[in-house]
C-alpha cells in the first residue's frame, strides 16, 4: 500500500510539544521498520494533488479546528490523542463558535476508515464524545524516543548542566504544559509545603505573549504568579532534548500530577531514563504507569506533597521505583508501537 502521512506539525509551533515528538517518531519508525508500504510525507495537502495513494494517515486532531478531509480521496485515519477539553469542559469553556467547529469535526471525524488513540482511556473518551463504534478506534500505545535513556554521567558533565541551568543538587523535575488538566497549581502548594525545589521543563511555563484574560490559561497566570522570585521553582521553558534527557537522569524523581492525560509521555520518558515517577491514577496513567510508580490524589495537595517527599527522601525507595521503572518501560517501544499501527492500516486493505 502507499500510505501518505500528513507531517505538517513538524512546520508549526506543534514542533516542539507532544504532537510534533508524536510525528517525528512516527516518520521515523515507519521508514525504519515497515518495509513492505511506501509512505508519503506531506506538509500540506497540495502536495498530494495528481498523487495516488490506498490511505491518508492524519496523526493529530483539534476537535476546534477544521482541518480533516471534507472530500475523500482514500480510506482515512486520524489518530486522536486525547480529547481533554471536552472532558473537563468547565475547565476548558469554548464558547458558541467552539460549539459549531466541534459539531463540524464530530461529523468529520466519524467519516474516519479508523481512528488511533495513544490509550484506552482516550478510545472510551471518543467513543463516548463521538458515538464511533469501538470497533473502528484502536488503541495503540506511545513510546518515547531512544534518546531516552540511562546514562553514567560523571559529576563534571552534571556539574556543566547545574552551571547552565543553576540547578542545585536534588531537584524534582515537571515536563509538560500549563494547562489546566496539568494540576500545576496544586502541585506548586506542594512544593511550598515540603519545601524542595521544583524544575519546570516546558515553554508555557515562562511564556509571556499569551491572553490572560483567556480561561484557558488561568492556570498558567496563576503558576506564574506564584513562582515568582521563590527560589524553590526553576523555570526553564523549552530545553533541547539532549539536556533534557541529562535533566531525567539527574532529578530525585519527575512528577505529573495531572488530573486527565491522553497518556502522559514523560512518565515514560521518566521510567526510561531510571528517574523515579510520582503521579496519578487520572485518565491513561496507570496504563502508562502501571507498578512502577508512585501514585498520589491529584485533588489532595497533601497527598502530592508526601508522595513527592515520600520518594524524594528515601533512597531505598528511588531504587526500587527506579529498577520497576526500567522494566516496565521495555513495554512500550518503537517497534511494538509502530507494528500496531501497520497493523490498523492493514486491516483497511482487506
Amino acid at each position: 500500500m502507499k500510505i501518505a502521512v500528513d507531517t505538517s506539525p513538524l512546520e508549526s509551533g506543534h514542533r516542539i510539544r507532544g504532537v510534533g515528538s508524536y510525528v517525528r517518531n512516527l516518520k521515523e519508525g515507519l521508514e525504519k521498520i515497515d518495509k513492505e508500504n511506501s509512505y508519503l510525507f506531506y506538509n500540506s495537502i497540495s502536495e498530494l494533488q495528481n498523487t495516488q495513494f490506498d490511505i491518508n494517515h492524519i496523526p493529530y486532531f483539534d476537535p476546534f479546528f477544521i482541518h480533516l478531509p471534507v472530500i475523500k480521496r482514500s480510506k482515512i485515519v486520524v489518530t486522536v490523542h486525547d480529547l481533554t477539553p471536552l472532558v473537563f469542559p468547565d475547565l476548558f469553556p469554548v464558547g458558541i463558535k467552539g460549539s459549531v467547529k466541534w459539531q463540524i469535526n464530530k461529523r468529520l471525524l466519524s467519516r474516519a476508515d479508523a481512528i488511533v488513540t495513544d490509550s484506552d482511556a482516550s478510545k472510551k473518551d471518543v467513543q463516548r464524545l463521538t458515538g464511533i463504534p469501538h470497533e473502528k478506534i484502536h488503541t495503540v500505545y506511545l513510546s518515547a524516543g531512544p534518546q531516552f535513556k540511562l546514562l553514567n554521567l560523571s559529576q563534571t558533565m552534571k556539574q556543566k548542566l547545574m552551571d547552565k541551568y543553576k540547578l542545585p543538587d536534588e531537584f524534582v523535575l515537571y515536563v509538560g504544559d500549563v494547562t489546566a488538566n496539568k494540576n500545576l497549581p496544586r502541585l506548586i502548594d506542594a512544593i511550598k509545603e515540603i519545601n524542595v525545589t521544583l524544575v519546570l521543563v516546558g515553554k508555557a511555563v515562562v511564556s509571556k505573549e499569551y491572553d490572560a484574560s483567556n480561561p484557558w490559561n488561568h492556570d498558567l497566570v496563576v503558576v506564574q504568579d506564584n513562582i515568582k522570585s521563590d527560589k524553590r521553582f526553576i523555570p526553564l521553558g523549552f530545553v533541547d532534548q539532549e539536556d533534557l534527557v541529562s535533566l531525567y537522569n539527574m532529578a530525585q524523581l519527575c512528577v505529573l500530577p495531572s488530573i486527565y492525560e491522553g497518556f502522559g509521555l514523560p512518565v515514560l520518558e521518566a521510567m526510561q531514563t531510571g528517574c523515579p515517577v510520582v503521579t496519578t491514577k487520572s485518565g491513561s496513567l496507570p496504563e502508562v504507569g502501571g507498578d512502577a510508580v508512585y501514585y498520589v490524589d491529584p485533588y489532595d495537595v497533601q497527598s502530592i506533597a508526601n508522595g513527592i517527599g515520600e520518594v524524594f527522601f528515601s533512597n531505598d525507595l528511588r531504587t526500587k521505583l527506579i529498577k520497576t521503572g526500567l522494566k516496565h518501560a521495555e513495554k512500550f517501544t518503537l517497534d511494538k508501537s509502530i507494528n500496531n499501527l501497520v497493523n490498523v492500516y492493514q486491516q483497511l486493505s482487506k
